[in-house]
């Protein structure tokens, strides 16, 4: 009986079952109730006790060698037959991977943060769901202000107001009522406006604003930091010129424009002939405001900026509308740097 167990071992261990079929045939003949291993067994009974101890082992390392030898293939086969029926063919090549891009809202997100981190900024972030307080009142907007009408300002609630914020300025708010001077930040982020969709205007969009408060903080630090900035995004040759204007939350405020990079300030539809491309807008955080976060102004004083990031990405690469950044035509998106 030792030559017989020797002879399947052999058997067993050089079986390679190709399907389903092929497997039940090796079931049948090895470990079924009539199988040649259930029998050897049937014949240990019949042996004398010193031969029993003797075959007992070869015979019962036979059994588990031949069953996990059937389990073995049992799972192989049916993981063979799952991806068959899924429809997928393993003998194919692999499908190669491909480099995927970043959105060129990101990428000019991206530009300006390092811009702006080599100078000192941090960055800083807030809720897109704001309250009155720190979207409209603490930055000095009149009560009767139109950014407060429905036209113009997204309102989840009333009474007390809950809205979408419409600029990154409520982050200003928030990280000045928890830091003391000195201060200096930027806040990239989404803001949402009621506006018309159209190849320049859009319900949402994105801002990236700037924070500069310590003492003797003047106008030309303000200038300085902007004239800066535009050089290392648009090119060394850029100028800038500052242009007065009003916003309820700095005194004195400026626009500030670029001279366009495309025509070199000759004149062309980018600028509307005019050599200059206006890119945001600035000035002196008002007194009012310090007030509000229970900063001195008599101490301290600061600027402030805020640029819209489409703005900036469509004169970076020459996009013409605005639509072309939410509509997510992977034609348009792939044309952008790719992640490396």
């Amino acid at each position: 009986m030792l030559d017989q167990i020797k002879s399947l071992v052999q058997e067993v261990q050089a079986a390679q079952p190709a399907s389903a079929e092929e497997l039940e045939v090796y079931r049948l003949k090895y470990l079924s109730r009539k199988g040649i291993i259930p029998s050897l067994f049937e014949d240990l009974k019949q042996l004398p006790p010193e031969k029993k101890k003797e075959t007992g082992k070869p015979l019962n390392e036979l059994k588990q060698l031949a069953e996990g030898k059937f389990k073995e293939w049992s799972e192989k086969l049916s993981q063979s037959t799952q991806a068959t029926s899924s429809g997928i063919d393993l003998t194919l090549p692999p499908v190669p991977d491909t480099l995927g891009s970043l959105h060129p809202l990101t990428l000019t997100r991206y530009r300006i943060i390092e811009i702006f981190e080599r100078l000192g900024f941090t960055v800083a972030d807030g809720p897109e769901i704001e309250d009155d307080w720190h979207n409209f009142s603490a930055l000095n907007f009149p009560e009767n202000h139109p950014a407060r009408e429905m036209q113009d300002t997204f309102f989840i609630d009333r009474n007390p107001d809950a809205l979408l914020r419409t600029h990154t300025s409520n982050v200003q708010i928030r990280l000045m009522e928890k830091q003391r001077p000195p201060l200096r930040a930027i806040m990239p982020g989404r803001v949402y406006r009621n506006e018309a969709i159209s190849a320049r205007a859009h319900c949402f969009f994105h801002q990236v604003e700037g924070l500069y408060v310590d003492r003797h903080v003047g106008f030309a630090d303000l200038k300085q930091t902007l004239y800066h900035f535009s050089k290392e995004m648009f090119g060394k040759d850029t100028k800038i010129r500052l242009r007065p204007s009003f916003f309820p939350f700095t005194e004195p405020s400026a626009e500030i424009d670029v001279s366009c990079f495309i025509c070199g300030g000759k004149g062309c539809n980018i600028c509307k002939h005019s050599g200059w491309v206006e890119i945001a807008g600035s000035g002196m955080v008002h007194p009012n405001v310090l007030r509000h976060v229970n900063i001195d102004p008599e101490e301290f004083t600061g600027f402030a900026f805020g640029m819209g990031i489409e703005r900036v990405t469509m004169l970076r690469y020459g996009i013409n509308d605005l639509r072309l950044f939410s509509e997510n035509d992977v034609r348009f998106l792939k044309q952008f740097k790719p992640v490396f």
